[in-house]
């Protein structure tokens, strides 16, 4: 993969598509700059090479109209501090008023446009709009893995159009990582998959079959897993639909040697609630008016050691409902397990990458991916748009 580093961007227009999709509380103020952060090199690196910046971007979901509350303006106001240089902000994406902002630009100055969601074309993938973003840059560059699986006009259409297009650091490095997960890794390789339910993690889980050594599950999908073994399950969030496809995925892990791990115990509830009183049962003893809401201790030992001396381990999706204090401790067991592997780590999901960072323990982790949706379709052995145009591109 071509990046910024591969060609002389010194003196060129650099329209440079990242995400700087944040959190934002009542106040319009960022409560989480962490994708601000990520794309911190891209960003100094074209600044040093004395280029044109500018940064584009869309923020929630504002259906194609103009939303005040949707404006990029705090996000450009962080990035000033956290580059320590002034960040103009525009008050479109494209049109006249852009046109003539990118016109007056020196070089080293950084321009951030507006919402590109504000237009419904964005989403839309529309040529035209496409073509009115290329037009201006000399180099387009996407540095936004987060929304590479999308067909945006920003992320897929705009590299028809662009002069020449290549990906920033965070796009490589994100690709460059789940390569060592995925497609070349070290053996043994251990992935951990959690989160709610197994329709979301289907293909993913079939397609891990072909290339993983252990599959470790965790979180209220195992419950489908558990049922379809004849366990009950109680109050237990389950996928009944899914229990012969649950028993399938069984059937062929064992047919291709892959060791497959779930609970044998829980920390159970009547309901998800930090006041709930909660238990540790073993599997085959879920109380019927209980449900599952966290892997118990014995679960977790286990999990530990079938990580040992593991060289590679994926992971998304968290052991239990981590937000509430009484069933966390899964989650919060399972990074310190994987830190101990001593494995090469790569982290994707927004809950996992929630929890990791809620431990206080990211430091320790190999790499935390940025994108939910993306890295997921990855690993369901998808072609991300965005990244296939690049490619095409070249």
């Amino acid at each position: 993969m071509k990046t910024l580093k591969d060609i002389e961007i010194s003196g060129k227009r650099l329209l440079i598509r990242v995400d700087f999709n944040v959190p934002l509380d009542s106040q319009q103020r960022i409560t989480d700059d962490s994708r601000i952060q990520a794309v911190l090199p891209t960003l100094e690196y074209a600044l040093n090479q004395k280029a044109k910046i500018i940064v584009a971007s869309h923020l929630g979901r504002p259906k194609g109209k103009v939303a005040p509350e949707f404006s990029l303006k705090p996000a450009a106001e962080r990035l000033s501090v956290l580059l320590k240089h002034p960040v103009q902000m525009a008050d479109d994406c494209i049109g006249k008023s852009v046109q003539a902002l990118v016109e007056a630009m020196n070089f080293g100055d950084i321009l951030m446009l507006e919402n590109l969601r504000f237009h419904p074309e964005e989403e839309k993938n529309e040529a035209a709009f496409a073509k009115a973003i290329a037009s201006l840059c000399d180099v387009y560059v996407n540095d936004a893995f987060a929304v590479s699986h999308r067909a945006n006009a920003s992320v897929e259409a705009i590299t028809r159009f662009a002069p020449l297009s290549v990906s920033g650091f965070l796009l490589k490095n994100e690709i460059d990582y789940f390569n060592k997960a995925m497609t070349t890794p070290e053996h043994p390789v251990a992935a951990i998959i959690g989160g709610a339910k197994v329709s979301t993690k289907l293909a993913a889980l079939e397609n891990m079959l072909q290339c993983m050594d252990k599959i470790i599950i965790g979180g209220a999908m195992a419950n489908t897993f558990l049922r379809s073994m004849g366990i009950p399950t109680g109050n237990s969030l389950v996928e009944n639909d899914l229990i012969d496809t649950a028993a399938a995925i069984l059937k062929k892990a064992s047919e291709k040697g892959v060791r497959f791990y779930l609970p044998v115990d829980a920390v159970v509830a009547d309901r998800p609630e930090v006041t709930a009183i909660s238990a540790v049962v073993p599997v085959q003893e879920i109380p019927t008016d209980q449900m599952i809401l966290d892997i118990g201790p014995a679960t977790s030992l286990l999990y530990a050691e079938a990580l040992h001396g593991i060289r590679t381990v994926i992971w998304n999706g968290p052991m239990g409902v981590f937000e509430m204090a009484p069933f966390s401790k899964g989650t919060y067991d399972m990074v310190d397990h994987v830190i101990a592997s001593g494995a090469i780590s790569i982290v994707g999901g927004g809950d996992t990458d929630a929890a990791i960072h809620r431990s206080g323990k990211a430091d320790q982790i190999t790499y935390i991916s940025t994108g939910g949706g993306a890295f997921l379709e990855l690993l369901e052995g998808k072609h991300l748009p965005g990244i296939m145009a690049l490619d095409k591109s070249l």
